[in-house]
């Protein structure tokens, strides 16, 4: 139950305490000791990895197969809500919010880095192999990771709490997921306790965020400017984005994050052109095509490759990290979608979450990775030695290498710097109206006084782990949290299927409802009103914390 009155107000303090003492207790850990914290949820990652590998692949491999038949199937035209209920958002509105929640800060720090690590080394490529073969295995195996087995993990989550929150009354949280098998005990410990796992990935991924981004905003700044790479210098860079990102989350869903998201992908659009026709255009193009081609072809056996004879650690390092990664972050990337998608039928959610971003994802990876892969394979070594002494480095890198005039070469580092930046704040606001989201027990529209206190809390987080060393064993300890995910994300497939078949129409006459909750056309669903702070619709003014 929400409290009525005090600090926690509007949110459940069942789930709000036990969150703060749970991060509490683990950034006094990493922080106070961080060696041994690294230690142990590194090796409690690696045995999860080694025993619980191929559910990973199998699981996500069954997910996007699931996704293509919901998206073609029967079910392709119910809607996310009642049956004439339209989209909140414009098209491109909602796909550049997705797609900056979804990707953003990691496309881009590895869109060059990933490429030309796995040019340097990889198993399907050997080092005695051609330099050509040794290219596009890099580039495939890299659409392969941030394609579409990562969107399809962010899209079922997506799509099922959609689903159940605008369609069957339920609120918009990990517990909700749970539904099909606990029923209305999610509203007790089990669902607290679900919500606050939850909480703690959301936290985990931001702040795994926040060090990654400073890095390379640093970086970006010593090329620019001259300014040193030091750990203080990235710690200012953390403060600054966590008083954008803060006020950025106070502007709302709608006139901040929003609008913020269509920066970034009028920028994103604007960076890849100028790339594509100032590098080797023709090179990049026909890279593309035979690389979308050998994606495909290789799919389904890469799909389900686990390395079971040659274990050479590599599998474990790229291909079950990124599974593992996705699937923790599934909870807060999954909210922030289905908060945004609201109107749309089951085939737009998948044409618009599963293929539209992995496309574009494919595009920018072309145009960067290529443009490096280019590079490397006509001056050997000058991107893989860099990218060995800091992946940070290798975007800068292979902007300096480009053939283009002194100020055109100082707008394009201007540009992807201020990305880097946008894509920076817009994660950190996302993840942080999700937390909110997730404390409020589904409320869609948290409190301006808990935005302000998490957003300048999760940048607390980030700076501390930051100074502390402790970053990588935050990211340790959240893809371990996947294995506890992926149980849930069998449950979610199978509650899906309930509801699906509950709503499909019947001659006899109405369909059956799947759960005793209200319509999400009631005026008292939490989806559609906020009854904490007076909101008459998701489309109307945020609230106030006097409202």
């Amino acid at each position: 139950m929400q409290a009525q009155s005090g600090l926690l107000r509007g949110q459940i303090p069942a789930v709000a305490w036990p969150s703060v003492m749970v991060l509490g207790a683990f950034i006094l850990f990493t922080v106070a000791w961080p060696e041994t914290a690294g230690a142990l949820f590194t090796e409690l990652r690696a045995g999860i990895e080694s025993a619980f590998g191929w559910l990973y692949a199998l699981l996500t491999t069954v997910i996007v197969v699931y996704l293509l038949r919901l998206g073609f199937g029967r079910y392709r035209h119910v809607r996310l809500g009642s049956d004439d209920a339209r989209p909140e958002f414009h098209p491109v509105s909602w796909f550049a919010m997705l797609f900056a929640a979804g990707m953003g800060i990691g496309l881009i720090f590895w869109s060059i880095a990933e490429p030309i690590e796995h040019y340097a080394s990889n198993p399907f490529a050997g080092g005695d192999a051609p330099d050509s073969e040794r290219a596009h295995a890099a580039l495939r195996l890299t659409y392969f990771h941030w394609g579409l087995h990562a969107w399809g993990v962010f899209a079922l989550m997506g799509l099922t709490l959609a689903y159940f929150s605008f369609r069957h009354g339920l609120p918009m949280t990990l517990r909700t997921t749970l539904y099909p098998v606990l029923g209305e005990r999610i509203y007790g410990p089990l669902g607290h306790a679900v919500d606050i796992f939850a909480v703690f990935g959301t936290v985990a991924g931001v702040a795994t965020s926040l060090g990654l981004g400073a890095q390379q905003l640093v970086v970006g700044l010593n090329e620019l400017a001259g300014i040193e790479i030091t750990l203080v210098n990235e710690l200012i860079v953390v403060a600054v984005v966590t008083v954008l990102g803060t006020a950025t989350l106070m502007a709302g869903l709608r006139r901040g994050i929003e609008n913020l998201s269509n920066v970034n992908l009028a920028l994103t659009l604007m960076i890849g052109v100028l790339l594509l026709f100032a590098g080797p255009t023709l090179f990049l193009v026909n890279l593309g095509f035979h690389g979308i081609g050998e994606y495909l072809q290789n799919l389904v056996g890469q799909s389900l490759w686990v390395s079971p004879v040659e274990e050479t650690g590599w599998h474990r390092t790229w291909t079950l990290f990124y599974w593992g990664w996705w699937i923790s972050w599934a909870p807060f990337v999954g909210i922030f979608i289905a908060r945004i998608s609201y109107g749309r039928t089951l085939g737009e959610f998948v044409l618009g979450v599963l293929f539209v971003p992995t496309l574009l994802t494919i595009v920018w990876l072309t145009v960067f990775g290529g443009t490096a892969l280019h590079l490397e394979l006509a001056d050997s070594g000058v991107l893989v030695d860099a990218v060995a002494e800091h992946e940070a480095v290798a975007l800068f890198r292979t902007l300096e290498l480009l053939p283009l005039p002194g100020w055109l070469a100082t707008l394009a580092l201007i540009l992807v710097i201020v990305l880097i930046a946008t894509y920076f704040l817009t994660s950190m606001a996302a993840a942080t109206f999700v937390v909110n989201q997730l404390l409020a027990g589904g409320q869609t529209h948290p409190l301006r006084r808990h935005r302000l206190i998490w957003g300048l809390g999760m940048g607390l987080i980030g700076g501390a782990l930051l100074l502390a060393g402790g970053v990588s064993a935050l990211q340790a300890a959240a893809i371990a949290a996947a294995l506890p995910l992926a149980g849930i994300f069998l449950v979610m497939m199978y509650g899906f299927e309930g509801g699906l078949a509950a709503d499909r129409p019947r001659p006899a006459g109405p369909r059956r409802r799947l759960f005793s909750r209200p319509h999400p056309t009631d005026p008292e669903h939490p989806a559609l009103v906020n009854r904490e702070c007076g909101e008459a619709s998701t489309t109307q003014q945020e609230p106030s914390d006097s409202g």
